[in-house]
């Protein structure tokens, strides 16, 4: 399947990397050996040297790749995090996400270069919910990757659900004792 350039991204083919640059920043995608990206018409074509397994299965990732290549450069990518439990905090320090949840300090989270992360405060008081942290970028890898690291700081807790969990994740909670 050919992937479509929208207005206003310019892709450049050199050797084995292939280079997006559009309206929200630029991006550089390295192709497999045995695979061959060209700019075709104004679509991106990315073809396979031979049929094997192995060659069908990186045609398959290279396509991908560089399909999430253009829409990160044309429309971002962005996780979303909930923080759920009394006293949580989340502010927004220049560079630092500073976290307060539950432990003896707080939490300093650098935030990496090309990622921007927004904390939105909420007054709700459904299930103790306290803020929202929005991660966005251009590449999608990192994106998922930076929300996992601020996840994994107070992952949701199998009894109350009190932590950081993505938006719309379902927890399960356990039942706690019963009284006899």
């Amino acid at each position: 399947m050919p992937i479509p350039i929208p207005s206003g991204v310019k892709v450049s083919v050199l050797g084995g990397q292939v280079r997006v640059q559009g309206p929200l920043g630029s991006m550089s995608t390295s192709v497999p050996r045995g695979i061959t990206a060209a700019v075709e018409n104004g679509e991106l074509r990315v073809r396979r040297g031979g049929e094997d397994k192995t060659s069908r299965a990186l045609h398959g990732l290279a396509r991908s790749l560089l399909a999430n290549s253009v829409t990160g450069v044309t429309k971002g990518f962005r996780k979303e995090l909930d923080i759920i439990g009394i006293g949580f905090r989340a502010e927004l320090r220049g560079r630092s996400l500073i976290l307060s949840l539950g432990f003896s300090h707080t939490i300093d989270f650098p935030v990496p270069d090309g990622i921007t992360i927004r904390v939105e405060r909420t007054n709700r008081q459904i299930q103790n919910y306290v803020a929202t942290i929005h991660v966005e970028g251009v590449d999608k890898y990192r994106v998922g990757q930076v929300a996992a690291d601020i996840r994994a700081l107070k992952r949701p807790d199998a009894y109350k659900g009190k932590g950081i969990r993505y938006r719309n994740e379902q927890i399960h909670l356990k039942v706690g004792k019963k009284g006899a």
